[in-house]
């Protein structure tokens, strides 16, 4: 086979697929080596990147996805978003932001910086896959600590938590505890 058609079979792998696939496994679907699926994986975001291309191939979680390009994700993202990606509140978006940015985090440090319970925001976020415990954190009482999840990266489609914005000065005092 030649590049054209290895890609075009890469191509077709990542449609069929519903989740992001490592070079590894599109290797294995694909039957192709390694390296001939890195630079397939080239040509496609080349090919991809055209002006008439309504979607991209994007990094995700480590893997490799076709997507929709970001700029039209809010006009297909009410009919087309998966129902475990409905719209999460000020205050959900407040907790996890705040969970994202500060993690690993407690219960009771998530409310010295929001300043109010959070039980309930922690709960559906729990129920929403975007957050999780990490572990415990090493004071009296041993409180549960949360961290974000790789539905979270999936949700805001970031390769890792590096990839979320910078805070400016004043919104990073913002997540810090008061001491």
């Amino acid at each position: 086979m030649d590049l054209f058609r290895e890609a075009a079979l890469l191509e077709a792998v990542l449609f069929l697929e519903h989740e992001p696939q490592t070079e590894k496994s599109l290797a294995n679907s694909a039957q192709l080596s390694e390296e001939v699926v890195a630079q397939c994986i080239e040509q496609l975001k080349e090919k991809y990147t055209a002006e008439n291309s309504g979607i991209e191939l994007a990094q995700i979680r480590g893997g490799w996805a076709l997507v929709p390009k970001k700029y039209l994700w809010d006009v297909l993202k009410e009919k087309y978003g998966s129902k475990n990606e409905g719209k999460l509140s000020r205050s959900a978006i407040e907790t996890l932001s705040i969970i994202a940015y500060s993690q690993p985090i407690t219960r009771a440090e998530i409310e010295a910086i929001r300043g109010v319970a959070a039980d309930n925001m922690i709960r559906l976020l729990v129920e929403r896959n975007l957050i999780k415990e990490v572990g415990r954190k090493d004071i009296p009482g041993k409180p549960i600590q949360y961290g974000t999840t790789k539905e979270f990266l999936k949700f805001f489609r970031l390769e890792s938590i590096a990839d979320l914005p910078r805070l400016d000065k004043e919104e990073s005092e913002r997540f810090e505890l008061s001491r």
